[in-house]
């Protein structure tokens, strides 16, 4: 028998709100964890519960392996969610987060299960359109460093701390792994609204690619563009919080 996952270990709730109307799933980009909404639960509306989803290899699960591929995370995260899908609920992704958000309301459809009213996603190209890039995950340590530097998502602060690296490698490569060897399969449409954001100087994901995600559901889509590069989500987070919350009154 397959042992049941611990839900307490993936599920953070920066502010726990039982009598909240909807709750908000949000999975975090590569390398990071949960503490990256810990602020947002003040800045949305107060009947919206913020749960913060803490993959294995980060922050207090630091010594506990990664997954390195995106389909066995899925599939336990719907055991981990299960028993809190017991009210309306909506996914949000950033970067890698998308994949999770996306690949885990396509598992609940095949499972039958309730599905999220609304799925929101941001800082990754829409996932039919293949990855440009030659992967990086597998290089050796220093031309993966040098890719890092050159993706700006980790500090320089931390690139020249040698132990700190060496912590945080593993997980980036395996955070990596699931995005560059990401299979891809054509499904039908998702029937819940998809909201689509980007950063106008992003690099790594055009307002083109971005905007591609409509493809994706057979309700209503909207794009939205902020200023900033690949982390838009710390450069234009009000901005962004805003935009979050007017789709989410229409639940409420």
């Amino acid at each position: 028998m397959t042992a049941v996952p611990n839900a307490n270990a993936w599920l953070v709730y920066p502010r726990p709100n039982p009598q909240a109307r909807l709750r908000l799933f949000c999975f975090p980009y590569a390398g990071g964890g949960a503490s990256i909404y810990r602020l947002w639960p003040s800045e949305l509306p107060p009947d919206v519960e913020v749960c913060s989803i803490q993959p294995p290899g980060r922050e207090n699960r630091l010594r506990e392996k990664p997954f390195t591929h995106i389909f066995p995370m899925t599939q336990t995260l719907v055991q981990v969610l299960q028993p809190h899908l017991d009210a309306p609920f909506a996914f949000l992704g950033y970067s890698l987060g998308t994949l999770a958000g996306f690949e885990l309301a396509r598992e609940l459809r095949r499972q039958r299960a309730p599905g999220p009213v609304h799925l929101f996603v941001g800082g990754r190209r829409a996932p039919q359109i293949p990855d440009p890039e030659p992967p990086i995950y597998n290089l050796p340590e220093p031309e993966f460093v040098v890719e890092l530097r050159r993706l700006s998502g980790t500090p320089e602060a931390v690139l020249q701390h040698p132990e700190l690296m060496q912590l945080l490698i593993p997980v980036l490569r395996a955070d990596f792994a699931i995005n560059e060897t990401y299979p891809y399969t054509p499904e039908p449409p998702l029937d819940c609204p998809i909201t689509a954001f980007g950063g106008l100087e992003d690099e790594e994901a055009s307002q083109e690619d971005i905007g591609a995600w409509r493809e994706q559901t057979r309700g209503s889509f909207r794009l939205q563009m902020f200023p900033g590069g690949h982390f838009f989500l710390n450069d234009s987070r009000a901005a962004l919080l805003k935009s979050i919350s007017e789709d989410l009154y229409r639940y409420l």
